[in-house]
């Protein structure tokens, strides 16, 4: 069920009105009822305690706030808790840029790395130990220094932009790099992965390659030297500034103060991107896994100038097997030629010789044989059987020299030789090789 709220004037009492003879009753009370009542409530509890204890209302009131600084402090005794330098406590308010906020706080431990929920409670904690009522209340003096310390802090540090300012110079959160003996005497990993773990809170790109180990292999080692010499910092230094007067009438001086730290600003990132720039660079020089890869490429480049040498020089070894080859084949060849040059020779003089023979045999066949005439055979006639037959010599090339030859053999007699040279005349006569009547002494 809702209700709506008019909002109306009360009506003025009319002039000379009175309870007593004007009030009229419009209505009755009802009757009485008997109930039991239970006292109740933090402010009848409160009332209890002091009664009991016989406090005053400022004495239960401080004992109740140490009771809760102590259950708080016993709640926070945990990760925001660290012991208090005393001459932090003695730290002058004024000189708020000077003190290092986190340990105003008791969380120098965690440093940039603190929540938003840490640094809470370890305000709050902060604030029940040492708010200037606390101390009154506990008889100490009224001190609000350290108070004012910690307030600041706390503005700082959960203001998300003066919080960076202060992170890019919080120097107790650095890390120092080992000098080259130290590396040399321990281990390389251990000693720098945590300096550029430091380094990276600095990063504009989120998260930043870290140095890895000793079984990194080539490119991530490569990706992690690209990156921080490429790193995008985002790094200021507003905090170190020169406080600007608010004088306005001072116009002039304000804009050389600003001025001022700007140029201060510059030059301070510029030596800070050049320490950074000399970190890598010293890293690296001592980073043994470079000097392994460097090995292993020398040796890949080694082995593939080896296998190129090989190569060459089976290929020097196949073109002198195939010249050697060659050569060999080209003699072979020679020799072969040369024996059947030989053996043509040969065969060429036997075949001459054989000719010369066979002429022979050929003249001799006519000669012993009368000349192929019947009776004594005149000059004129053996002349003539002579001419012709050396002619018919002429006509016939070797083999047919040998066939007519071989049918010359066995054979004696004019009667029976004669026929076998007219036979002969015949065939070169049929052949063309010969004219009819031109051999006529030998003819049949």
């Amino acid at each position: 069920m809702s209700t709506v709220a008019i909002n109306l004037p009360l009506p003025v009492l009319p002039a000379g009105w009175a309870a007593e003879k004007d009030f009229k009753a419009v209505g009755a009370l009802s009757a009485p009822t008997q109930r039991n009542i239970e006292p109740v409530g933090p402010h009848f509890l409160a009332h209890a305690r002091r009664m009991r204890h016989k406090r005053t209302f400022s004495e239960d009131d401080r004992i109740q706030a140490e009771k809760s600084a102590k259950k708080v402090e016993e709640e926070d005794d945990g990760d925001i808790s660290e012991p208090e330098d005393p001459l932090m406590l003695q730290r002058d308010a004024k000189d708020w840029k000077g003190q290092d906020h986190y340990a105003v706080l008791g969380l120098s431990k965690y440093r940039w790395r603190a929540t938003e929920d840490q640094i809470k409670r370890a305000h709050r904690k902060k604030v029940l130990r040492h708010h200037p009522d606390k101390k009154a209340a506990a008889g100490q003096a009224q001190d609000d220094s350290f108070f004012k310390c910690i307030q600041k802090a706390t503005e700082i540090l959960l203001d998300p932009v003066k919080r960076r300012q202060f992170d890019s110079v919080d120097e107790a959160a650095d890390v120092e790099p080992p000098t080259k003996k130290e590396t040399q005497k321990g281990n390389f990993f251990k000693l720098w992965g945590p300096v550029f773990e430091s380094e990276a809170r600095f990063s504009k790109t989120q998260p930043v390659p870290l140095l890895g180990d000793e079984n990194s292999t080539r490119e991530e080692v490569e990706t992690f030297y690209n990156a921080w010499y490429n790193f995008d910092s985002w790094r200021t230094f507003e905090y170190q500034d020169e406080d600007v007067p608010d004088d306005n009438e001072n116009r002039d001086q304000k804009r050389h103060v600003e001025k001022k730290n700007q140029n201060a600003r510059k030059k301070k990132k510029t030596e800070d991107t050049t320490r950074l720039r000399h970190l890598v660079d010293d890293c690296l020089a001592l980073d043994e896994r470079i000097k392994k890869f460097r090995q292993q490429e020398h040796a890949q480049k080694n082995k593939k100038r080896l296998e190129r040498e090989a190569e060459a020089k089976r290929a020097a070894e196949d073109a002198q097997k195939k010249k050697e080859e060659e050569a060999r084949l080209q003699a072979e060849k020679e020799a072969a030629a040369k024996v059947e040059k030989e053996a043509g020779k040969k065969a060429k003089e036997a075949a001459k010789n054989a000719a010369k023979k066979n002429k022979r045999v050929v003249r001799s066949a006519a000669k012993d044989n009368n000349y192929l005439v019947d009776g004594e055979a005149s000059a004129a006639q053996i002349d003539g059987v002579l001419n012709d037959v050396d002619v018919l010599i002429t006509k016939l090339d070797a083999d047919e020299l040998a066939a007519f030859v071989a049918k010359l053999n066995g054979k004696s007699g004019a009667a029976s030789v004669r026929p076998i040279y007219a036979d002969e005349i015949k065939r070169l006569v049929e052949a063309g090789k010969v004219k009819a009547g031109e051999l006529k002494n030998i003819e049949a």
